[in-house]
């Protein structure tokens, strides 16, 4: 495995984050276990999760699930470096009116203290803003990430879902603290979603920010699967495809051509471009994880660059040079 830094802090992640999602979804507790020993021994030390995993009523399932892991030993967590995530409705009534999605210094206390209990542990390296929330000041939420940091509660600050202005505004409040700042944003990127080129990769990189791409394989799309007449899990998948047919095709001639699975080459291509710290694999199964072990022995040419630009344009480079001269 291949390690980097996060961001500007000194904490080495590896190259790939395990995706947790699944876990008590799709992916029974036994197999969960499984693909994190797994993800252990193969040298994998980031591991990305969030309160409301679980969905709806469940939510906060997989965070559990992480936690009994943990609570069977063996430098399982001390060997980990953990993401959570918080933002969302946790449907408990004791939150009141303050259920609903959003930032506050209340939610973060109490959502980071429903963490650490679900995930049976005393500390979080790094506590993820899971969306944006504009009624909330960075006043009110750099103080709080403060109380938390100071208490040992967490270790690092990060964004998931922001644009380039808000890592901006974010880093200029922190700045003026004297405080780090944020030192990760989670951000849907893939060959099919390259519009963060334009505003969000370009402020990550100039402010320190680590990329961690979600969604790297598009749902399936980018891993060969429905281009081979198999069935996708989300609602559109089918017609997403049918609409991307052509770019589907060339590219999967492409990666029959290099001797690659796609999914392999659409994680290579994310981890070429210098502004990503680690895509999130959100594997189902032991076997799907195997097989993405692939990607950290897979490094794409110049010219092989250059054709996947060609079957997937991106926005025609940053803001603004994208669009004005």
């Amino acid at each position: 495995m291949k390690y980097t830094y996060l961001g500007r802090s000194g904490l080495k992640v590896s190259r790939l984050c395990l995706g947790t999602m699944n876990f008590g979804v799709d992916t029974e507790e036994k197999e969960a276990f499984k693909i994190m020993d797994a993800a252990l021994d193969a040298g994998i030390n980031f591991f990305d999760t969030a309160n409301i995993y679980g969905w709806g009523e469940n939510a906060g399932r997989t965070e559990e699930i992480i936690g009994r892991w943990f609570a069977q030993g063996g430098g399982r967590r001390e060997r980990t470096v953990l993401a959570t995530k918080f933002h969302g409705d946790m449907h408990d009534e004791t939150d009141g009116p303050n259920r609903e999605s959003g930032l506050s210094a209340y939610k973060l206390r109490r959502h980071l203290e429903g963490s650490l209990k679900r995930l049976q542990t005393d500390h979080i390296e790094l506590y993820q803003m899971h969306h944006v929330d504009r009624n909330v000041g960075w006043d009110e939420l750099w103080n709080g990430f403060q109380v938390a940091r100071n208490q040992g509660k967490i270790g690092y600050v990060g964004a998931s879902n922001f644009a380039g202005w808000d890592l901006a505004v974010a880093q200029g409040e922190a700045k003026a603290r004297g405080i780090l700042g944020l030192v990760s944003e989670q951000h849907k990127y893939n060959l099919l979603c390259r519009l963060p080129e334009l505003e969000v990769l370009p402020a990550a990189q100039g402010l320190g920010i680590g990329v961690i791409p979600w969604s790297p394989l598009d749902g399936g799309l980018l891993a060969g699967n429905l281009n081979r007449g198999g069935a996708g899990k989300r609602s559109g998948d089918k017609a997403r495809a049918d609409k991307h047919a052509a770019q589907l095709t060339a590219y999967a001639a492409l990666c029959d051509e290099l001797g690659e699975r796609e999914d392999v080459v659409s994680l290579a291509w994310l981890l070429a471009n210098p502004a990503v710290t680690a895509p999130i694999i959100g594997v189902r199964t032991l076997e799907q994880f195997e097989r993405s072990l692939r990607v950290v022995d897979v490094e794409l040419d110049a010219a092989t660059l250059a054709r996947i630009d060609e079957i997937f344009p991106g926005p025609g480079g940053e803001a603004p040079r994208a669009y004005a001269w």
